[in-house]
């Protein structure tokens, strides 16, 4: 690779800028719908201890490797690997690294911009008042009616991937700095609000003991393994967008201080959004939950019962929108600046990247309502009535509900199916095998195939001490636990 590509897309005007955009891609909907509450589930303050020693153990070793290999190259992660596993004279698998993370975060997109254009349909819904006194079975049917109606995730879809090439197309200064220094300070201020509001509300020393409450006892081995890997996950490792990120990063900034900043700030926005949330369930009667049920059912449930519930839900479902685009656009961009490098003009890249996306996503659209029962990696197990026969069948690819129907038909016997959708299978595939494998591969890369010296001068790391310590997290630690977490997702 001639050196002429390197710093051609530009650098960031500062490291704040750099911090912006690393929060934004680290804080998404994971941090919203699932960090509160896995938190409040497996022992509150006890697991926040837990978490941060995982944060600094895993996932602060690993960001900063990230980032330092994208600032060494000034390249697209795949160009950055590619020039270093030559310079380094590391086994050409190494290589691979670029590949895997674009390809993982391209994958990603194409899913979450379905998921995300759900944020913009609420934040639609909430403004006009549908959810003023809506019961819970009408909650429940308006989130089903959503996902049963092709056409209305297929126009919310396409909406979020304009908005995200939108940004993407205007280049590092023009449109990643200038969005990201308008999104991020108001998805701060906006949380304030809402923070500021749930302060109000009666639930909100229930909703503070559900997350900070200190229970040791439910440190159970699964509590960790979900520690370990939110840690991994939640800093978008993996998936190039850092990577890419660290390549626009100024040559005079130190990596430590910076990554701990980004992970603290990561943090604290998860645990700042439980405060708003479950102050707010609480406060209705209702149940804690995570996930699509929590965003999607829950909480339109709760806002249409508050007085003022128009403006704060639709200020949170903005918020929550906000988040997403911050995050989405971190995805798109290493294919983005990869097809830069191959020539293209950003705005011709930037059309190819979303198009193709927007193509995938259709899959994802689908496997909400016409293609629900064609699933692959189908399992199917029965026993008889006695409970002595025991059946357990793999087919790589099933219409589940014609399978029922014949399974059905079998005397004597119940039979159970499982099987996941085109969306689950994009699901596992990045979140399961892609952006582990690239977090072990990127640990083993730094730490033993980057002479100490390379590392010491990138990441300005003068302490001594220091610099062993991480190198031991990073070629030991790291690896070991994403490696850990690995095993147990393909489990």
């Amino acid at each position: 690779m001639t050196s002429d590509k390197r710093g051609m897309h530009g650098i960031w005007a500062s490291r704040w800028t750099f911090i912006l955009a690393a929060v934004g891609s680290a804080v998404g909907l994971g941090n919203i719908w699932k960090f509160p509450y896995i938190t409040g589930e497996y022992g509150g303050g006890a697991f926040v201890m837990v978490y941060l020693l995982c944060i600094l153990s895993v996932g602060i070793p690993v960001m900063m490797a990230e980032v330092l290999l994208g600032r060494k190259a000034r390249m697209s992660p795949i160009n950055t690997m590619h020039r270093l596993t030559t310079k380094y004279k590391a086994p050409e698998f190494f290589s691979g690294i670029g590949w895997m993370g674009a390809v993982a975060g391209f994958f990603i997109l194409s899913f979450y911009s379905v998921i995300a254009g759900w944020t913009l349909y609420y934040s639609q819904a909430m403004v006009t008042g549908t959810f003023v006194d809506i019961s819970a079975e009408d909650a429940g049917a308006l989130f089903g009616g959503l996902l049963a109606d092709p056409a209305t995730l297929i126009g919310y879809h396409t909406l979020f991937l304009f908005l995200v090439g939108f940004v993407i197309s205007r280049g590092v200064h023009r449109g990643l700095e200038t969005s990201l220094r308008l999104l991020m300070p108001l998805l701060f201020v906006m949380l304030l609000v809402l923070l500021g509001y749930s302060l109000t509300t009666p639930g909100f020393s229930q909703g503070w003991d559900f997350l900070f409450r200190f229970e040791p006892e439910k440190l159970t081995q699964e509590a960790i393994i979900t520690a370990l890997g939110h840690s991994f996950f939640t800093l978008s490792l993996g998936m190039g967008a850092i990577m890419a990120y660290g390549a626009y990063m100024p040559a005079n900034s130190r990596l430590g201080k910076t990554i701990l900043t980004v992970g603290a700030l990561d943090t604290l926005v998860a645990l700042v959004a439980g405060l708003v949330i479950f102050p707010i369930v609480f406060s209705n009667g209702l149940e804690p939950g995570a996930g699509p049920g929590l965003m999607f059912q829950t909480l339109p449930i709760a806002f249409g019962q508050l007085p003022g519930g128009v403006v704060i839900g639709t200020t949170f479902f903005v918020l929550v929108a906000i988040a997403a685009w911050s995050s989405a656009i971190s995805l798109a961009e290493p294919a983005v600046a990869w097809a830069v490098e191959k020539g293209f003009s950003r705005g011709r890249a930037t059309i190819a990247v979303c198009a193709l996306a927007w193509m995938m996503g259709l899959g994802t659209v689908m496997s909400f309502n016409h293609w629900e029962n064609h699933q692959y990696f189908v399992t199917v197990s029965g026993v008889d009535a006695e409970g002595d026969v025991q059946q357990d069948d793999f087919l790589l690819y099933a219409d589940v509900a014609v399978l029922k129907e014949t399974l059905g038909s079998t005397g004597g016997l119940e039979y159970e199916v499982k099987g996941k959708t085109f969306f689950d299978v994009l699901d596992f595939l990045t979140t399961n095998i892609l952006l582990p494998v690239g977090g072990v591969l990127i640990s083993l890369f730094v730490g033993w195939f980057m002479t100490r010296r390379a590392i010491a001068d990138e990441a300005r790391m003068k302490s001594e001490r220091l610099l062993t310590l991480w190198r031991f997290m990073i070629r030991v630690v790291s690896p070991l636990a994403v490696l850990f977490v690995f095993y147990h997702g393909l489990l």
